[in-house]
């Protein structure tokens, strides 16, 4: 039996299934562009900051920042102009770090909610393909093949359900660890800069 033939034989929910399916692979490529973009040379970077930061060479630090132009860089860059201009460094970090962080963690929820939803549009679709299997029984008893493959039929797109479900299951999961990763090097990013811009104010 051809792909066609078994994607035809699952019924309605499996364009459904298949839009689920695109959507977990474009928002799977599109996470792994801006995950690699956000925590791009992650722990090298950090090393400059501290080191520019303790040497007390803002513009040279601001200079980094601007080129390395990832999630920990605009961070780092918009406290230390928040702190050039006389302004709160605490909140602005905040501010800055739940910017970040709620970039990160667009989209995510999409597939969170595509592992829950694809099982059940599977099961939507046996149970469709079920109902039409006992209308083939009440109007050919007797004929053993048609209900048997009518059920095998509606089986499908739970079988189907499952497979996308799996998939999205998994590319979260990965995603899930990335997002804690960087989140950890953003909440690093702000201690450097809080701790080092705070001690030089102070002396």
């Amino acid at each position: 039996m051809e792909i066609t033939e078994i994607f035809a034989k699952g019924g309605f929910v499996m364009y459904l299934l298949l839009i689920c399916s695109i959507a977990v692979a474009v928002i799977a490529v599109e996470r792994f562009r801006f995950y690699n973009y956000a925590k791009r040379d992650g722990e090298k970077f950090l090393k400059a900051l501290s080191d520019r930061l303790k040497s007390r060479d803002i513009k040279s630090t601001l200079e980094i920042c601007r080129q390395e132009n990832s999630s920990l860089s605009k961070v780092a860059q918009f406290g230390i102009e928040s702190a050039m201009n006389g302004e709160n460094l605490q909140l602005a970090l905040s501010n800055a770090h739940d910017e970040e962080a709620m970039k990160l963690r667009a989209r995510l929820n999409y597939l969170s909610m595509i592992v829950t939803l694809a099982p059940l549009l599977g099961l939507l679709g046996t149970i469709s393909g079920m109902i039409e299997s006992f209308n083939i029984f009440a109007l050919q008893a007797g004929q053993p093949l048609a209900i048997t493959g009518g059920i095998g039929e509606a089986l499908i797109a739970t079988a189907t359900g499952l497979c996308v479900a799996i998939f999205a299951l998994i590319v979260h999961t990965y995603f899930a660890q990335k997002l804690d990763e960087i989140l950890s090097l953003l909440d690093k990013t702000v201690n450097i800069v809080l701790i080092l811009l705070t001690k030089k104010v102070n002396k």
